[in-house]
């Protein structure tokens, strides 16, 4: 039922597991000694993370209700910036052990692609942070009338990471629609013909996502995504595989 591997095959194939338990250990190490030696630095990260709360003006401060809860959240905010600081090192060791099976002209795509999917993906995260962050916060407080609000660190915390890296995430739309260009699954044609759709869809999202009911905050939301959608044309046009291309232009 399974192929019977050759000695030389069983060889590389340990090797290649070899090579890849060493990537995952350097890696692994470098996130910990990160964050470890960010712990000394966890209030200022909170403070980060707070400062749109605090930019509210109305006196709001986080409260812990758990005896370990405040040692958590610094647990966590120094994982976080351990991550971030020893991600150059976990990318080199994963790039490492995935180059040599890549041909040639895909190296090119991740040596192209790869600085912009983090540049995307940090232009979302800092676009909800600095932008839209402050207003769902201040509607989401204006909202509960005369209750008092009592908002802990750990819920705080995950409500900023939910809140925020999913705009990571939408803004690698252009990334996506250079693959699926590449493999044929749409076209520019496409989504020039439904944008109209498209725009509605994203403000039907927008209103979803943004509690507060005022289009400034929905429009706010929906535009950089619109425009993002736009720049997909775009990227879909460059994408497009040159004998589709000629095909089209024949057809015409």
């Amino acid at each position: 039922m399974f192929k019977k591997l050759s000695p030389d095959e069983k060889v590389t194939l340990l090797r290649h597991l070899e090579d890849l338990r060493k990537a995952l250990l350097i890696s692994l190490a470098a996130i910990v000694i990160a964050a470890f030696a960010s712990f000394s630095y966890s209030d200022e990260i909170l403070r980060i993370v707070q400062r749109p709360l605090t930019d509210l003006g109305m006196g709001l401060s986080l409260v812990y209700i758990g005896v370990a809860e405040g040692f958590f959240v610094k647990m966590k905010l120094s994982l976080l910036a351990g991550l971030i600081i020893a991600f150059p090192i976990v990318a080199w060791e994963l790039w490492s052990f995935v180059a040599p099976a890549l041909y040639p002209h895909e190296r090119r795509y991740v040596y192209l692609l790869f600085p912009i999917i983090l540049i995307l993906f940090a232009g979302g995260v800092l676009f909800a942070y600095f932008t839209i962050l402050k207003m769902v916060l201040a509607f989401l407080i204006y909202i509960s009338g005369d209750l008092q609000p009592m908002l802990t660190v750990d819920k705080y915390l995950s409500f900023v990471l939910t809140f925020t890296i999913p705009f990571g995430v939408v803004f690698e739309l252009p990334v996506i629609v250079f693959f699926l260009t590449k493999i044929g699954v749409i076209g520019p044609e496409t989504l020039s013909r439904n944008r109209k759709y498209a725009l509605l869809v994203i403000f039907i999202i927008a209103a979803a996502l943004t509690p507060g009911p005022d289009p400034i905050s929905q429009t706010m939301m929906a535009l950089p995504v619109y425009l993002l959608y736009e720049v997909s044309i775009l990227v879909a046009k460059l994408a497009r595989p040159k004998q589709k291309e000629d095909s089209e232009e024949v057809l015409e």
